[in-house]
């Protein structure tokens, strides 16, 4: 599984300038990591699913991004960060994207080995969307973790509501990041203020791992669903960072309060679900 370490180390970088021509690792206003995070998602999901690299290989699936998904029963629409779906009609763009051209559009660090699996797979292309199958959204949790646990509840629960509610059989993919960093410098307005003038920003302390685990008992409130029948995501992944957005190397932690391996929110675990379902689910497209 690669997505983790592809994340960890792109966010390692910095992304575009922003606001005051600042430029940061991590950005609350940006979908900088939700987009990279998704896209590796999709990239260890095309590794672990033969049935998806068959469809990507006879052009019976494209790749969305940003598609809107509408609630049937709510009225309610989300922007999902990543669909993978059948085709609406003929992609007539004469030089599409495709999930290798997204390397270089979100700004992704590839290792020699990850380039090469990439390149092993069969095209997966950006087209327009018709029947969505996978729909996934990424979510982090960097900093005022007890803040953010009610936000982030109702932002991922509404998302599975809307991915369901336009589709009973889509695969609903939920990706969390926690930052498990017992520091964080936040990309917020006063900082901004702080920074352009010269000066040094606002530092917030966190209680680590104690927020990490409150953040992840609140993440396993969220519902699931065992089949299409059901209400709720179909899988539900989690991957703890440590991350002080100052410049420097964001890290993996796979050690307690991350979940082991084998845990239903280990990100291996969703991938290896999700790959099952497909392969089973949509066999018969």
């Amino acid at each position: 599984m690669f997505g983790p370490a592809i994340l960890a180390r792109t966010l390692s970088e910095y992304g575009p300038p922003t606001s005051g021509g600042l430029r940061w690792q991590y950005h609350s206003r940006s979908d900088r990591h939700s987009k990279v995070a998704s896209w590796g998602v999709a990239f260890d999901l095309m590794l672990a699913s033969s049935l998806l690299r068959e469809h990507a290989k006879q052009d019976k699936v494209v790749l969305g991004i940003n598609h809107t998904m509408s609630d049937f029963v709510s009225k309610r629409s989300k922007d999902l960060d990543l669909v993978i779906a059948r085709p609406a009609g003929p992609i007539e763009d004469a030089n599409p994207q495709t999930l290798v051209s997204l390397v270089d559009k979100y700004g992704i660090e590839l290792l020699p080995e990850e380039a090469d699996a990439l390149q092993s797979l069969p095209e997966l292309t950006v087209g327009p969307v018709g029947s969505v199958l996978v729909a996934m959204e990424a979510k982090a949790a960097m900093t005022a973790h007890g803040k953010a646990q009610p936000r982030l509840y109702d932002e991922l629960s509404s998302s599975h509501l809307c991915i369901h509610g336009e589709s009973q059989t889509a695969l609903a993919i939920g990706y969390v990041q926690v930052n498990v960093s017992d520091q964080f410098i936040s990309s917020n307005p006063k900082n901004v203020g702080l920074m352009t003038r010269g000066l040094e920003p606002d530092v917030s302390i966190h209680k680590q791992p104690a927020d990490t685990l409150s953040m992840m008992n609140k993440l396993s409130q969220l519902r699931t669903r065992a089949d299409s029948s059901g209400v709720g995501f179909d899988a539900l992944g989690v991957t703890v960072l440590k991350m002080v957005n100052d410049g420097t190397p964001v890290e993996i932690v796979n050690d307690p309060p991350a979940p082991a391996p084998g845990a239903p929110f280990h990100y291996a675990t969703m991938i290896m679900r999700m790959a099952t379902r497909y392969d089973t689910q949509f066999r018969g497209i």
